[in-house]
């Protein structure tokens, strides 16, 4: 009797034993998700095994990117000592100062040939015509002052084409001549380079911050005058010119510096460079459908902002994507 009930007892454990032993695996199966719709869709049992995955709502907002780019002071305006009609300005590159100074002087030698040698001429020409219709100047005398005029003509012309010459120059180097000849005194010209698929995002009259070398410590801030009208055919890059008001006069020509702008990229969807996979040249992110499961879903994406990445089709306001676990839903869904 007494063997009959250890017998029992212990066929009693045993049971109990594999019993358990069964539960646990089904409870372990249970908690299995499912992969179904060929990977695109994927079932959790119940929210407790899906609460590993952590969501985030998207929507349309105004994305901000802030770019960079080195720089330099290319000119700084100094009033002039004695009292000149135009104000000094050193250049930090010498072909430019040549060239505005030249310009200058052919503007100044324009004005002289229109205002007095050719209307000079003119009236020496009328004159030498009223005398030989008098009787009193020969046909030599005529064509010396019809000489003298074409001369003078000519002169205007060559001043003209000069002027152009180095109205080019100066403006492959992020100048407008007119803007020099203005410029008040105590103002700082900083010139840098932005990559030409930039252009669309900046506009005359945006501000910017800028910071020099030599004042670590110290920001400034600017206002872009113009975008340079040529772009570098090899590096494929655009000058802008940016002028900020110096009349501590601490900045000098040929200072380096770093420009910030702060452009706005528009409103789009976006969302975080984390939730993205990209299989077989196509991104997909897993968008939360109810309570229990997943769903795999194909976007169209653009341009990286900071941590954000622009998406054109795919999504909706208000979706809710994985941005915690998405390499696990990616082995889930894709089967690696």
């Amino acid at each position: 009797m007494k063997h009959l009930i250890k017998y029992s007892g212990l066929m009693l454990l045993l049971l109990c034993a594999c019993g358990g032993k069964d539960n646990k695996q089904v409870q372990e199966i249970n908690n299995v998700p499912q992969v179904l719709n060929n990977g695109k869709t994927i079932l959790f049992p119940n929210t407790s095994s899906i609460a590993f995955f952590k969501t985030e709502p998207i929507g349309s907002s105004v994305l901000s990117n802030n770019i960079t780019a080195p720089a330099k002071v290319s000119a700084t305006v100094m009033k002039s000592e004695e009292g000149a009609s135009q104000n000094i300005i050193l250049f930090e590159n010498s072909d430019l100062a040549a060239s505005y100074t030249q310009l200058i002087q052919h503007i100044i030698n324009i004005n002289q040939i229109k205002n007095k040698n050719i209307r000079q001429k003119q009236i020496e020409l009328e004159r030498a015509k009223d005398l030989q219709a008098h009787g009193a100047a020969t046909g030599k005398e005529l064509l010396e002052a019809q000489t003298a005029l074409s001369m003078e003509q000519a002169g205007l012309a060559n001043e003209r084409a000069a002027i152009i010459e180095h109205e080019t120059k100066l403006k492959a180097g992020g100048f407008q001549p007119e803007v020099l000849k203005k410029a008040k005194a105590g103002t700082s010209f900083i010139i840098c380079d932005i990559p030409e698929n930039q252009i669309s995002k900046i506009k005359k009259g945006d501000n910017c911050i800028v910071r020099f070398t030599a004042f670590p410590n110290e920001k400034f801030t600017g206002k872009i005058d113009a975008v340079a009208d040529m772009i570098d055919q090899s590096a494929r890059m655009v000058k802008l010119r940016i002028s900020l008001n110096d009349t501590s006069g601490k900045l000098k020509a040929g200072m380096f510096a770093t420009v910030s702008f702060g452009l706005s990229e528009g409103d789009f969807i976006s969302v975080d460079k984390n939730s993205l996979v990209t299989v077989q040249a196509k991104n997909y992110v897993f968008v939360k459908k109810g309570t229990k499961y997943f769903e795999r879903t194909e976007v169209t994406t653009g341009d990286q902002i900071g941590n954000r990445i622009v998406v054109y089709t795919g999504l909706t306001n208000g979706d809710a994507i994985a941005v915690q676990g998405v390499m696990q839903l990616k082995g889930l869904s894709f089967g690696y």
